[in-house]
């Protein structure tokens, strides 16, 4: 299992664990990256968190959404969600993206399906999250869920695969590079 570290702002807060802590957490854990996801807080709030994750991590830090950042880590994720608010063709707000961040930064988006997949594998990027898994407390509509789906529908990505939403240690994949894990690193 190769570790991607999802560090949601809100997740910490609720369990009362300081940013220091979960760095510490995904260390121990073999964290290859670390994403910061925060939907609440505004700029500045970020950039120093992702400054002091700088300080503390030297692995792949991503930043979740605020592209605008870059310069303060070494990629950028964004939904599908996000990417429309960028441009309503989701192909275009990544042609977008990639010029804003440059050929030497990661550029990952979330996908849910088949369709997006495929659409994915025209675009400039370097992964796609894909998912959710299974339900989760952000995402609970569990039609949405891939469930034993999800490694067959990662075959189809020609990116690197990051599975996504209520992914466990001890999940097993074929297809998928990375496990991404928020709060089961914390559990």
């Amino acid at each position: 299992m190769r570790l991607y570290a999802l560090c949601d702002q809100n997740l910490l807060d609720t369990h009362g664990i300081s940013l220091e802590e979960f760095v510490a957490i995904a260390k121990a854990n073999d964290a290859e990256i670390i994403q910061y996801r925060n939907k609440n807080a505004d700029v500045a709030f970020i950039k120093q968190q992702l400054i002091t994750m700088r300080r503390l991590y030297d692995g792949f830090l991503i930043v979740n959404d605020k592209y605008e950042l870059i310069e303060f880590c070494d990629g950028v994720h964004v939904g599908q969600e996000d990417l429309k608010m960028i441009d309503s063709d989701v192909s275009k707000a990544v042609k977008i993206l990639r010029n804003v961040i440059n050929s030497d930064k990661i550029l990952g988006i979330s996908t849910h399906n088949l369709e997006e997949i495929e659409l994915a594998n025209e675009m400039d990027l370097n992964y796609i999250g894909l998912g959710p898994l299974r339900e989760t407390s952000t995402k609970t509509d569990t039609s949405q869920a891939l469930g034993e789906s999800l490694d067959s529908l990662a075959a189809h990505s020609k990116h690197f695969v990051a599975a996504i939403g209520g992914v466990r240690k001890e999940d097993q994949f074929k297809n998928v590079t990375y496990h991404v894990i928020g709060s089961g690193l914390l559990l």
